[in-house]
């Protein structure tokens, strides 16, 4: 093996830890995610075990970066983000528009058709939510407020506030989401409950 790539593969394991440490997680949050035992995590990131591809794939799709980031590969100069849509159960998808972890992400969210009688399901984290409505109708729930947000508008606030956002009847929603990392883990870890996410 050359120089240059052993010292590229030597680097994996420290660039590992930084991603997770920068994340805010742990071994054992980072092995439910991936599949990957925490064991061979905790190698992986000293530099004990050298990475596979099949390791590779699940840890950068859980960092969102690409495999190129992952590895240092050097810059292409290409600006564009390749965005993989998260998608749940209940025919909600999730955009990541950001590729960096850590302080502020993008994100769009499509939900699919709600039901005007759906309970809201209020949640609470730490962090602050940003949200702007692109298309169709898009129901907040905020403490004892219950509003409608049309195509155009936006709304801010604590998420130390019980919350939660839905589609209503009229139709399906896309709008856009800027988070912490506290409510990306909320929003985008946690399965999103049926005719809404929180």
């Amino acid at each position: 093996m050359d120089q240059s790539l052993d010292h590229t593969i030597n680097a994996v394991g420290p660039r590992l830890k930084h991603l997770r440490q920068r994340r805010d997680i742990t071994l054992s949050d980072l092995a439910d995610e991936t599949g990957i035992s925490i064991s061979t995590l905790s190698r992986l990131e000293a530099g004990l075990r050298r990475p596979t591809l099949e390791q590779l794939l699940p840890l950068a799709r859980a960092h969102g970066v690409t495999l190129d980031e992952l590895v240092d590969a050097p810059p292409t100069g290409d600006p564009r983000i390749n965005l993989r849509p998260i998608h749940s159960s209940d025919g909600s998808t999730i955009l990541p528009l950001t590729r960096r972890p850590g302080g502020i992400q993008a994100y769009k969210f499509v939900l699919s058709v709600g039901r005007d009688d759906t309970e809201p399901d209020l949640r609470t984290h730490e962090g602050y939510d940003w949200v702007f409505v692109l298309n169709g109708r898009l129901r907040l729930v905020l403490g004892e407020h219950d509003l409608i947000l049309e195509p155009g508008e936006a709304a801010e606030f604590d998420t130390r506030t019980p919350h939660w956002f839905g589609a209503t009847s009229s139709g399906p929603v896309e709008f856009l989401s800027l988070i912490g990392k506290q409510g990306e883990r909320a929003h985008v870890r946690a399965a999103p409950k049926k005719h809404g996410a929180s």
